[in-house]
């Protein structure tokens, strides 16, 4: 039985609002918006049973739990532990961030461009040493689940801490590099979702990252200004073979009545949002959520790309789980185990999905003049593996790691490239369901591929 952990960022800060960088200092408090977002991360996770919180002991972090508290309904007991405290960057603690990119600018280009290899010198009585912030949390991060995981074996876990700790605690669980830190994003009073096949070691399912709906946000706001490119992400919505969990692969399965629900959903959640272009796998279930998607938005065409169809299953397509575990056990177990080392009969395995889907999403982003003034938008829309390949490749993360990403029908993902393909991605959000379910966990069917 799965470990279900939720994790949450504290809300906003006085030195959020500041501008100010916090670190390990516990000087700052929660502000009017921060307490009030807090209420709203408590109403969304109110109908869930928790079996333990754990919280940073830092103010901000220990507020935002108790606020969260009053609101559930059975609250167990808090825990504050210093392994879920802050990075540690002692000497720019206290420091505007603009003030940091001025007096130390290629100490600050390391932090933002190589977080993994940036150091800061440390002095004491004791003498001198270097202190990498980065591996240093990751560290700590690995520490605290080997700790705490083996506590709540099938239960669920809520966590409060903070934006660095809370990338490296989602970057340890499913193997994501320190080189990617600053990769995923973490809004105030976000929500993420894991869920633990078993102990520390064993496989991760990030269900879903920087959840904010909750908030009242449709989607996060871009973290380095109003400019580059923002790439939509959508798995198509559900079809009877989802269902039944039933492989589809690259046969054309047309959406159910409850999958065109969901492409009504997503077009509602996303009405507001300016969308510059669209792109769709040609298959039928990802064309149609296209087209229900784009309606608020009549201007925008909506180009066809092949190689974003689905993985081909060859001689599994059209069969069910329990039908080809008939004839294909062993392959099955080790499609369901170890992805990446699959052929499927008379189909397709993994690398090839992956080559040309990032191809193609990479001449996308190629494709676009990125602005320094404003933010173009692309909906790309398509399917379950073509879609945990493209945010794979966004954490840099290898295929073996394919069943560590979630996508489930009509969900929503956003990816931002501030400079295009000169600087790395960042995933603002991914897995968004709450338009279709109105909860902060993924509710669609499971499904086959």
């Amino acid at each position: 039985m799965a470990t279900r952990v939720i994790i949450v960022r504290h809300g906003q800060s006085t030195y959020n609002n500041q501008k100010i960088i916090q670190g390990r200092c516990d000087e700052s408090v929660l502000t009017e918006k921060g307490c009030a977002d807090a209420r709203q991360v408590g109403t969304a996770l109110s109908s869930l049973e928790f079996d333990s919180i754990y919280c940073s002991p830092l103010k901000r972090a220990q507020q935002t739990a108790e606020i969260i508290l009053s609101s559930l309904h059975s609250p167990p007991k808090l825990h504050f532990l210093d392994k879920l405290m802050e990075v540690d960057l002692p000497l720019w603690e206290k420091m505007r961030k603009s003030d940091v990119e001025t007096k130390f600018p290629d100490e600050y280009r390391c932090w933002k461009e190589r977080p993994d290899q940036f150091y800061m010198d440390i002095t004491t009585a004791e003498g001198s040493r270097e202190h990498f912030p980065v591996l240093a949390l990751h560290e700590q991060a690995q520490q605290f689940w080997q700790e705490i995981l083996p506590l709540h074996q099938g239960k669920t876990i809520l966590i409060v801490a903070h934006n660095g700790i809370n990338r490296c605690l989602i970057s340890t669980a499913i193997g994501v590099s320190p080189a990617r830190y600053h990769t995923i994003q973490q809004s105030n009073c976000c929500i993420n979702v894991l869920n633990f096949t078993g102990g520390w070691g064993d496989a991760v399912q990030l269900e879903s990252l920087n959840q904010i709906s909750h908030l009242g946000q449709t989607l996060p706001t871009p973290r380095e200004g109003n400019r580059g490119l923002r790439l939509l992400l959508v798995r198509h919505g559900e079809t009877e073979w989802n269902r039944a969990s039933r492989f589809q692969g690259q046969i054309d399965v047309p959406l159910n009545d409850n999958g065109r629900r969901q492409g009504q959903k997503v077009a509602e959640f996303l009405k507001d949002i300016p969308i510059d272009s669209a792109v769709s796998s040609p298959l039928l279930r990802p064309k149609e959520t296209a087209e229900l998607t784009l309606k608020f938005h009549p201007d925008v065409k909506l180009e066809l790309q092949d190689d974003f169809r689905e993985i081909s299953h060859g001689l599994w397509e059209g069969k069910l789980e329990s039908e080809i575990k008939q004839e294909y056990e062993q392959l099955l177990r080790q499609w369901q185990e170890a992805p990446a080392t699959v052929q499927m009969p008379e189909g397709e395995n993994l690398q090839q999905v992956w080559d040309r889907a990032i191809a193609t999403w990479e001449e996308i982003i190629k494709s676009v003049t990125v602005s320094e003034t404003t933010l173009c938008t692309v909906l790309v829309v398509a399917h379950d593996a073509i879609n945990k390949v493209i945010l794979c490749h966004i954490l840099g993360l290898a295929p073996e790691s394919f069943w560590n990403i979630k996508q489930g029908n009509g969900a929503v993902s956003v990816i931002d490239y501030p400079q295009g393909l000169e600087k790395g991605p960042i995933l603002e959000a991914m897995n968004i369901t709450a338009h279709l379910s109105g909860g902060v966990l993924d509710k669609t069917a499971a499904g086959a591929l």
